[in-house]
């Protein structure tokens, strides 16, 4: 592959970039200060969820129910008076999630879970499943799409079957659910659609089949800017839980890392879920002050994050 010919307009546009990048980041000093009092208040006080009446007998389909977030949530939306869905692959961890569920006592009226056995890898009975779903009550008014795959290993050592693997049930699963299930929240003129992505370290197939995520959803709503369908994107959730992933040889990636260690409790960071679709929020990043100011620099001043992001992946190796 030839390089591209060193010349004046390229490194006229480089440095052009650069001052840019600069100015811009002086401009935004001043305003950085109560942004960060904003993201300390609330980090603190976005776990306590208002609850009302406005989720009262809403029909919501969680995937990844079985365990984790996705319990957690099935939880959260149950007690907040929903009719739920349950979905996952694993059917018998489904049914004592949904026994747990039936012998829990409720401020709202209760109905009855539905299991829907669901596996995102199987792309071509996605359809059949939708459907499945959306007969259990009627209709569904909020899809969760929670579940998810991961896999911890060095890119070189990650062999391209896993890429495909975590692309197909992280990415292609969850789109392929959303268009089955879309026209039916267009017809009736409302719905959410909501995308959960967890933080994770060294795991490059699983940052792309996230990104990829992302990206979906950022199109999304805005073709459906002008709807009464609600699109919202959480980003980097710690889960203080085991990685759901497939399993690498090597031990040093079995351990628990620090992002995992140190994460959210999956019921408060199941209520954060139902306070981002209850206020109407559309693009959440539920993440400590570190990453969001790590986001600052990578838009201002991306030559210091990757200095960052390179020495922290030296000491992670």
């Amino acid at each position: 592959m030839q390089e591209e010919p060193f010349t004046l307009e390229s490194t006229m546009f480089s440095s052009l970039k650069y001052w840019i990048r600069l100015i811009a980041g002086g401009l935004c000093l001043p305003f950085i200060f109560p942004w960060l009092v904003y993201q300390l208040y609330s980090s603190n006080f976005r776990h306590k969820v208002h609850r009302d009446k406005s989720l009262v007998g809403k029909i919501v389909l969680v995937t990844g129910a079985s365990s984790g977030l996705g319990e957690a949530l099935a939880h959260a939306c149950f007690k907040a008076g929903c009719k739920v869905i349950l979905a996952s692959r694993r059917k018998k961890k489904l049914e004592r999630v949904k026994k747990d569920l039936i012998s829990l006592k409720t401020k709202w009226p209760s109905y009855e879970p539905y299991i829907l056995s669901l596996d995102l890898n199987d792309l071509k009975d996605i359809p059949a499943k939708a459907e499945e779903a959306l007969h259990a009550f009627g209709k569904i008014d909020i899809l969760i799409n929670n579940s998810g795959v991961n896999y911890k290993g060095e890119i070189i050592n990650t062999s391209i079957d896993i890429d495909v693997k975590l692309m197909v049930v992280n990415y292609f699963g969850h789109v392929a659910l959303i268009k089955s299930i879309l026209p039916s929240m267009i017809k009736a003129g409302n719905g959410h659609i909501v995308s959960v992505s967890n933080a994770s370290s060294f795991s490059s197939s699983y940052a792309a089949s996230e990104h990829a995520k992302q990206a979906f959803f950022e199109v999304l709503r805005a073709e459906l800017a002008s709807t009464n369908i609600h699109v919202v994107n959480l980003g980097y959730l710690k889960i203080k839980l085991p990685s759901n992933g497939l399993q690498n040889a090597d031990s040093k990636y079995k351990v628990i890392d620090q992002t995992t260690a140190e994460g959210m409790n999956p019921d408060e960071a199941a209520d954060c879920v139902l306070n981002a679709v209850n206020s109407g929020q559309n693009d959440v990043i539920f993440a400590s002050l570190t990453p969001k100011l790590a986001g600052l620099l990578y838009n201002f001043f991306p030559s210091v994050y990757f200095y960052l992001t390179k020495n922290k992946t030296r000491r992670c190796s």
